[in-house]
């Protein structure tokens, strides 16, 4: 399983890599910045997984390391390449509760990594329920204040809808958390 997850990660960030790249080149020629830019982003955001490939035990399952790149497309080259966030208005909706019930699933692996077994069977529901939730209102909240960064600075396509856009954004995200925090709650053993 160690070396499949290690071939899917390195696949998976060429063939993006691969992607935006070509995009990036695309789109800078043809003088169109809010693209290019977003496919720089894309060549980063692509190779951070290839990091994992250096520790010894990598704690990311397969489904985790396939939804990150399945977000990414879905963000990066669908929403904003290919302009979905533009023409259909649900898709930032989608988007959102996807990433915050990807970012409790991630934390319900942080959980299981970082509290020792012991720690863990003794913990209550409610503090892994918590602590998910936490973790994927805190990330809703860390991208909605990346794009208001991103939007001050660089471009001003991505809180098109201003706070409003911004609140229902960290709605979507909670509610995506709040899924997967049940999901969770329900599946860990009572103490």
């Amino acid at each position: 399983m160690k070396y499949l997850k290690r071939k899917v990660i390195i696949l998976l960030s060429v063939v993006f890599i691969l992607l935006m790249s070509a995009l990036f080149v695309y789109y800078l020629i043809k003088g169109d910045s809010s693209r290019w830019q977003v496919a720089l982003g894309g060549i980063l955001v692509s190779g951070l997984p290839l990091l994992l490939i250096f520790k010894k035990k990598n704690p990311f399952n397969l489904p985790i390391i396939i939804g990150y790149y399945m977000l990414i497309f879905c963000t990066l080259f669908l929403g904003s390449i290919a302009s979905f966030y533009l023409h259909y208005k649900w898709w930032d909706s989608t988007i959102h509760i996807l990433k915050g019930m990807y970012v409790a699933f991630v934390g319900i692996t942080l959980f299981k990594l970082f509290i020792p077994k012991d720690v863990r069977n003794d913990a209550s529901r409610w503090i892994l329920f918590l602590f998910v939730l936490s973790l994927s209102v805190l990330a809703s909240a860390l991208w909605e204040i990346y794009e208001f960064v991103g939007d001050q600075t660089f471009t001003h396509t991505m809180q098109r809808g201003g706070n409003t856009d911004t609140m229902y954004d960290l709605l979507c995200g909670f509610a995506g958390g709040l899924l997967v925090s049940f999901y969770a709650f329900v599946r860990k053993p009572k103490v």
